[in-house]
């Protein structure tokens, strides 16, 4: 039996999730989660063969809990499973840890394959997100990014969203001077000089949307 964690910030959607994967006989939901804080303590607990979490999450995003799945527990098989299947969210996805990733556009039947594939740790890509990978092109910008570490591109991401310092801070568990060296940092390594261009280059890669100030990989406004 292949003991699952669900993480996503929809009730209803984890409902259909777990009696999809439940049909299939040989898959369990031991948990479910709807933020990436407790989703990490849903981990700690029960220490699932596959975490599957959706990387829009209130607060800290799946990116992040990821990161701490895996910096816990070196051998965690995490499946994304989200609607974001832009080329750097899954590159950034992957380098964090991930060992498949999958779009919510995917057919049922796929959930229940990259959950299998996963759990025998092998590394399962949908279709979709595949040819996104396979056929995006040389960007200096994305490299940009992927140099970025987990942490790193957490605090870009929360910064992009229009988060304080401070509350960057809060929101990591981190001291502000700790955020404000990351910010230094980070503008440093994306060559940017201010917020704004900051935030530019964020809805450039798609790693936030010009659609809300906290759309994508922060709290959604219930539209998968």
């Amino acid at each position: 039996m292949i003991d699952v964690l669900l993480v996503d910030d929809h009730p209803v959607v984890r409902s259909g999730y777990a009696r999809l994967l439940e049909a299939g006989g040989d898959i369990r939901v031991a948990a479910e989660a709807p933020d990436a804080e407790a989703g990490y303590t849903a981990y700690v607990q029960c220490t699932p063969k596959v975490t599957v979490t959706d990387l829009s999450l209130p607060g800290s995003s799946g990116i992040e809990l990821i990161r701490r799945i895996r910096a816990r527990d070196t051998s965690a098989r995490v499946l994304v499973f989200s609607v974001h299947d832009e080329a750097v969210v899954v590159d950034k996805a992957i380098q964090s840890g991930a060992s498949g990733f999958i779009s919510k556009r995917s057919a049922p039947e796929v959930l229940l394959e990259a959950v299998r594939a996963v759990a025998k740790g092998e590394r399962y890509f949908s279709e979709d997100v595949r040819r996104v990978v396979e056929h995006r092109s040389p960007d200096a910008e994305r490299e940009v990014i992927n140099a970025l570490s987990a942490r790193e591109f957490e605090v870009f991401r929360l910064l992009a969203r229009g988060l304080s310092p401070a509350e960057c801070a809060q929101m990591l568990n981190l001291s502000q001077k700790t955020v404000a060296n990351y910010q230094a940092l980070i503008k440093e390594k994306l060559n940017v000089n201010t917020s704004a261009a900051l935030v530019h280059l964020a809805l450039r890669l798609g790693v936030v949307s010009g659609t809300g100030p906290t759309q994508l990989l922060g709290p959604k406004d219930g539209n998968h």
